[in-house]
């Protein structure tokens, strides 16, 4: 039997952002009442707050104190999308923690895990807060990784709808991180184009594949299957983290793809399967983006229902219609591919 945890913590729901903001504490809210349907599918894994020194391995000690001085303060912006208010601090190292959590858990024991938490994360820079993000999760997780159990390759794959610049600019020039992107472009933030791959001892080790609107299940599963797996493959990580944005989702108000509830199960199912194929099964899913609140919490529904064994995909289903779809997206297959050339082999 698959063994799944999850976080998730009411004191998510403390970073207030306004009534108006997209990103606010209805997500968990719905989130978490979709994941009561599952109960006996997957365990609690309790949160704890991020230190100092996990923290400050991806973030300027200057820029966390900026943020650490918000506590107990008025809300008030960072920039024109990023809100703090006055338990935004406590929160955000609240959400790196949950990762870290996660990623203990699943080193230790599980075979999966998902931290639903906010605020998200792959846009914030070293010193910077950006796009509704404070502190990088994903990042912060990923360096906690390969640092406490000594692991050598560890790789992120991103389907949020933007491109995660956070996360690029923190491991471009590092090779224990693959970090992989799909992302509409041009787009929020505008970074992310195809010839962004590294630079010095990481060139080849970021893979960027900008997207225009309109992608939908197919297009995805096959992009996935096409650049993802084989260079997963080649690359061999010892852990998978996924930064699991749901604004790809056909209804998201901030967005331009047709990704549905079934879609995301699939991209789960493939990642699934890298995974148990180079890492003993071992991934960890880190919410980022999604505010549609009905499809957010349909998706994640499928995902989790996909990582716990609950359902199971008719993949024969699925490769007839991406073999039938694949001309769509041949083009940016071999347009990644061709950019890359020099670093990975395809099949």
């Amino acid at each position: 039997m698959v063994k799944t945890g999850i976080v998730r913590d009411e004191r998510y729901l403390e970073h207030e952002t306004g009534s108006y903001h997209v990103e606010n504490p209805e997500r968990l809210l719905h989130i978490y009442k979709a994941l009561d349907d599952l109960q006996g599918f997957f365990v609690e894994v309790p949160p704890r707050q991020a230190t100092q020194q996990e923290v400050t391995a991806v973030h300027d000690p200057g820029y966390v104190a900026s943020i650490a001085a918000t506590a107990g303060g008025p809300m008030r912006h960072l920039d024109p999308d990023t809100v703090v208010s006055p338990k935004s601090y406590e929160v955000a190292l609240l959400a790196a923690g949950g990762l870290l959590a996660a990623i203990d858990a699943v080193m230790e024991g599980l075979d999966n895990a998902s931290a639903f938490i906010r605020p998200p994360g792959h846009h914030a820079e070293r010193n910077r807060a950006m796009g509704f993000c404070i502190f990088n999760n994903v990042a912060i997780g990923a360096r906690y990784a390969l640092s406490k159990y000594g692991l050598e390759r560890v790789l992120i794959a991103d389907w949020d709808l933007h491109h995660g610049n956070g996360t690029q600019r923190t491991f471009y020039s590092d090779p224990h991180v693959l970090y992989f992107s799909t992302h509409q472009y041009p787009y929020y933030p505008g970074t992310g184009h195809y010839t962004e791959i590294g630079e010095g001892e990481g060139r080849g080790f970021t893979v960027n594949v900008p997207l225009s609107a309109g992608q939908d299940d197919v297009d995805y599963a096959n992009i996935f299957k096409h650049i993802l797996r084989p260079i997963a493959l080649a690359y061999r990580p010892q852990l998978i983290l996924v930064s699991a944005g749901f604004d790809i989702y056909f209804q998201d108000p901030l967005g331009g793809m047709n990704v549905t509830e079934r879609g995301f199960a699939r991209l789960t199912d493939i990642v699934m399967d890298i995974a148990q194929t180079v890492c003993e099964g071992k991934f960890v899913i880190t919410l980022e983006g999604g505010y549609n609140l009905q499809g957010l919490a349909g998706s994640v529904k499928e995902v989790v229902s996909v990582m716990a064994g609950r359902t199971t995909l008719d993949k024969g289903k699925w490769e007839e219609k991406e073999i039938k779809g694949f001309p769509r997206v041949q083009g940016i297959v071999n347009t990644t591919r061709r950019s890359l050339q020099d670093f990975w082999q395809w099949e």
